[in-house]
């Protein structure tokens, strides 16, 4: 389906499950993806940029599950230009109910001679010969000039007349690297939609990077220089410094409809939800202070503005926390509430759950309103996010019991289960993290390196859950996983194995065994 886009209508692609997923360490399985894509579609994202294709096969068959399965917006499989990686994004979306194949070639001086190593003209005719394959797959194609804003604009526009006339219905024009500013990109796009002959034939779209700091001001100067098509993430992940936040550039036009009067689909009520599923399926934390779904964001502390607030919510908050999918009120939470009360403030958070996962994540709360006196929001957010992340985890923990303290040495008896087989074994270690940690690589050998160990407190208090990270490497896959426990010892061995777990999805050779074999 080709989106023809009134003058004040707003495409909104977003590309977290593709470029947000090449952030590292931020891979997903397949069925964090699928319950990616799932949201994305409920709250009206208009294309799904689902992946990859020939990146690999799990890229693939997530891209035609993802197909299969939305029924609503476009789904998009990327490309480079030659006839491969065409095909290839061609196959996976055929089963779409509206496919797109997205195929991009870099045009900047600087990539077509360091990165390519063509020569322009050579250049002009792979992009008449990509563009006219894939439109001959599917009726929508959408063509990129990677590195645009650092192309000649001379040879920008005669490439995207060319992208035009051979298929193309959307063009992209990206701030592949975070270069340009908002005045520049607005004038870019404008230049380019007066200068090609044929534009009126195609939306023009942007794609921004945040290397500066202005993937989102750059966003909207792109929609005011005439894109009606923006490409961004949920919580702005991506390569390097991220993409512009999609949650950002909609709150902006939805608060600022006076200097930008332009329309999106998207349901804002989901906004907060869609960041806590990605940050949850990434294991990438969002930071506190995070426009629109930190944890700040609707926080207020200082005296002078809780005053103000008392008055008039308006004196410091310039859109309801409400229309972001933000609750005021809340149920109290305690190790007397009933499944009903449970199920409520599930749904008050924005959780469907199926029977059985109800049922588990009920008695995990169980469990905590046990050790814990007092349940916020966020403790049963994080119990049932990591809940449904390790859902489909094949290695588990059991047990995990601790020797520490001044008189050493430390040790740890763990015990594993993978797929019914229980192992266990005491290790000793360099303090209790330590012993942990090797505890799981005798049970588990691998050649994985720790990357990242990063621990912090849900809430405040003693009490408080403590939130682990561990991001893990093998090779050139990166992955990372986050562990929720009162007890930070088990919320670290579950944050680990959560990431052995990723990698074994994702391809890793690994095998608990009994100490010994």
């Amino acid at each position: 389906m080709t989106h023809h886009s009134d003058n004040n209508r707003i495409i909104i692609f977003d590309t977290t499950l593709r470029d947000g997923e090449q952030c590292p360490g931020a891979t997903m399985t397949l069925e964090e993806k699928l319950q990616v894509a799932e949201m994305l579609d409920s709250m009206g994202v208009d294309v799904i940029e689902a992946g990859f294709p020939i990146a690999s096969n799990g890229d693939f068959e997530a891209v035609e599950e993802i197909a299969r399965r939305v029924k609503r917006a476009t789904v998009a499989g990327l490309a480079r230009a030659g006839d491969k990686d065409i095909d290839r994004a061609g196959e996976a979306v055929r089963h779409a109910a509206h496919p797109r194949i997205h195929t991009f070639i870099s045009t900047s001086p600087l990539h077509m001679k360091h990165k390519l190593q063509m020569d322009p003209e050579r250049v002009v005719e792979m992009v008449s010969q990509s563009v006219a394959r894939a439109r001959n797959l599917v009726p929508d194609v959408e063509w990129s000039s990677e590195d645009g804003t650092r192309t000649e604009i001379d040879f920008l526009c005669r490439c995207v007349e060319l992208a035009i006339k051979s298929g193309a219905a959307t063009i992209n024009i990206p701030d592949t690297v975070g270069y340009t500013t908002p005045e520049e990109y607005e004038r870019l796009i404008r230049t380019v939609i007066e200068r090609v002959p044929n534009s009126d034939k195609a939306i023009f779209s942007v794609h921004c990077h945040n290397d500066l700091g202005m993937a989102v001001a750059n966003t909207l100067a792109g929609i005011r220089g005439g894109a009606r098509q923006v490409e961004c993430t949920i919580n702005g992940i991506g390569e390097r410094a991220g993409n512009a936040a999609l949650e950002e550039i909609v709150m902006a036009l939805k608060t600022r409809h006076d200097v930008l009067p332009f329309e999106t689909g998207i349901d804002t009520r989901m906004l907060t939800r869609a960041s806590k599923i990605v940050a949850a399926a990434t294991s990438f934390p969002v930071q506190y202070n995070k426009a629109i779904v930190g944890r700040n964001a609707f926080a207020h502390e200082s005296g002078i503005h809780q005053d103000g607030m008392i008055k008039n919510a308006q004196t410091y908050e310039i859109m309801t926390p409400e229309s972001v999918g933000v609750t005021k009120t809340s149920l109290v939470m305690g190790k007397h509430s009933g499944r009903n009360a449970f199920r409520a403030k599930l749904e008050e958070l924005g959780y469907t759950l199926s029977q059985n996962q109800l049922e588990d994540a009920f008695n995990r709360f169980k469990d905590l309103a046990d050790r814990k006196k007092d349940i916020h929001d966020e403790d049963i957010e994080a119990l049932v996010d990591e809940n449904i992340a390790t859902a489909f985890d094949r290695i588990k923990l059991v047990s995990l019991s601790i020797v520490a303290g001044t008189r050493g040495p430390q040790r740890a008896t763990m015990k594993l289960d993978d797929n019914g087989h229980i192992f266990c074994d005491e290790v000793e270690g360099n303090g209790p993290i330590d012993a942990t940690f090797n505890a799981i690589k005798s049970l588990v050998p691998h050649e994985a390196n720790l990357e990242l160990y990063e621990v912090r407190a849900v809430t405040g208090g003693t009490d408080a859950l403590a939130n682990v990270t561990v991001r893990l490497s093998s090779g050139d896959t990166i992955v990372t996983a986050r562990g929720t426990d009162p007890d930070t010892l088990v919320a670290s061995a579950k944050a680990y194995l959560g990431a052995l777990n990723k990698l074994i999805a994702r391809g890793a050779r690994i095998h608990a065994t009994a100490p010994g074999e």
